[in-house]
């Protein structure tokens, strides 16, 4: 990868002018079945991009309750798109057809659309990352997505691990997306590449998108450089996510019979596999965990995030179910000698 990307062929992306990024942009549109695709920073920038260029100030989108869009982006809905966000009850980000027309406004003469935020748009996760990597099956995709058009309502799903979804239900990247008007999706999610993401849709939308990356300070120069690592990563490293699901499922079931440990493996669909912990924080665990070589990130008070990427190894995760193991069974002792 770092040799593709020191010989990539480059040129002024803010003037569109890179071979490197129109072909990446034309390979991820081509790969989502959308007409056109812009290459950006960040996914936080691509989902907000799409905020942006779906809605106006003072508008509502919808989303689940633990959307990256919502929990995890700095704000950036309020900050940058003004809009209003609301939040969908959901089952592992999973919502259905009904919460998303029970959540629209009141239409009745008695009751003036002037004193309501329109709903404009709505937002799925796919896999869903606060979830625990879960994959959102094709009906409830379409069902929700319906919805959406039969309300006039604009659709964007956060695809950063989409790749991943298709993995775990063999349904193309094109077909999963097809229903959404915008799509953004991450190439460093295993795929392994160091920076980067696009946003895929129709191409009045995506010039718009142009613009609102320029304004947030997402226009580059050669990012070819940058485009030539995340093209090697499709190339070479989307074949090869499958990896990544198996040693998570090995992973799983290496420690959900220990003590101290809570962990359904039917939860574990992709590479993310969330953690229950039994009379032990969140805290104590990852820096203990850390301390004998294993890096994990804490999820509320009692729970941890694993997630199993590119350059893990079949050792690695040998080690890392002893580094768990190990984990548990010396906080536990402190737990009983407190």
């Amino acid at each position: 990868m770092r040799q593709a990307m020191a010989a990539a062929e480059v040129g002024d992306d803010v003037y569109s002018d890179d071979p490197t990024v129109r072909h990446l942009e034309e390979t991820a549109a081509a790969l989502l079945g959308k007409e056109a695709a812009l290459f950006v920073p960040s996914g936080t920038m691509c989902n907000q991009i799409a905020l942006r260029a779906h809605t106006e100030l003072g508008d509502t989108v919808l989303l689940d309750d633990l959307a990256h869009i919502y929990r995890i982006e700095g704000a950036s809905t309020a900050s940058i798109s003004g809009v209003v966000p609301r939040l969908l009850p959901a089952i592992r980000g999973v919502f259905t057809a009904d919460s998303v027309v029970s959540a629209l406004p009141l239409d009745h003469p008695f009751f003036p659309k002037s004193v309501q935020s329109p709903v404009k748009l709505l937002c799925v996760e796919n896999t869903h990352n606060f979830a625990g990597g879960a994959v959102w099956p094709v009906a409830a995709l379409n069902s929700v997505a319906a919805a959406a058009v039969k309300n006039g309502i604009n659709t964007h799903m956060d695809g950063a691990r989409l790749w991943h979804a298709s993995v775990a239900t063999g349904v193309p990247e094109s077909t999963l997306a097809a229903r959404f008007n915008t799509v953004s999706v991450c190439f460093s999610k295993a795929l392994g590449a160091p920076v980067g993401s696009c946003l895929a849709g129709p191409v009045s939308l995506i010039r718009r998108a142009r613009r609102i990356r320029q304004i947030l300070g997402g226009g580059m120069r050669q990012s070819g450089i940058l485009a030539a690592g995340a093209l090697h990563a499709l190339e070479h490293h989307r074949p090869r996510l499958h990896e990544t699901h198996s040693f998570a499922r090995r992973f799983t079931e290496g420690i959900a019979h220990l003590p101290g440990i809570e962990l359904d493996p039917a939860t574990v669909e992709t590479n993310i596999v969330i953690i229950g912990l039994k009379g032990i924080s969140s805290v104590a665990f990852v820096e203990e965990a850390h301390r004998r070589g294993l890096f994990v990130l804490p999820f509320g008070q009692n729970a941890v995030r694993a997630v199993l990427y590119l350059d893990i190894t079949n050792a690695d995760v040998e080690r890392a179910i002893a580094i768990v193991g190990e984990t548990t069974e010396a906080l536990s002792a402190q737990v009983q000698r407190q």
